[in-house]
């Protein structure tokens, strides 16, 4: 009697077996699926990055040609003389205004109104001539003086 109670114990768990193997690997299955959805899922946002990025690096040099063919139109002389030469006064007359008319006009504004309230004058100039403003000088100094050292360069 105990054998035929061992043996049935013993063929229900080799019957119970490859279920119980069936279920582990369908579990396996499903842990390999979700990590290949979730690798494809990164693969498509890099893809599309990488797309984002390659239309604004076209866009940035589509841009960048248009406006070297402004300029070359802007360079074209129209034959006129007067009107040549305004053209090619406008960009030192607007320098002129900016930097060296309205531009200071509003840092001293700022320094004697500084001085004013009460702030101390070495205190004064640097809250009025900051990062922002050197950063201004050096641009147009390099805009009057390295282009033409780059233009004669070039040329």
């Amino acid at each position: 009697m105990i054998e035929t109670i061992f043996g049935g114990l013993v063929g229900g768990a080799f019957r119970l077996a490859p279920e119980v193997l069936k279920w582990l690997d369908r579990k396996g299955e499903r842990k390999h699926e979700l990590a290949m959805q979730d690798k494809q899922l990164e693969f498509q946002r890099l893809t599309g990055a990488q797309k984002i990025e390659e239309a604004q690096i076209q866009y940035d040099t589509t841009a960048l040609d248009t406006l070297k063919e402004a300029i070359k139109g802007q360079e074209a002389p129209s034959g006129i003389k007067w009107v040549d030469a305004f053209s090619k006064l406008m960009r030192p007359l607007i320098t002129f205004q900016w930097v060296i008319v309205l531009y200071p006009l509003v840092i001293l504004s700022g320094f004697l109104l500084a001085v004013e309230a009460g702030v101390p004058p070495l205190e004064a100039l640097q809250g009025v001539f900051g990062e922002p403003e050197k950063a201004l000088v050096g641009a147009i100094t390099n805009f009057w003086f390295l282009d033409r050292i780059l233009a004669r360069a070039r040329s």
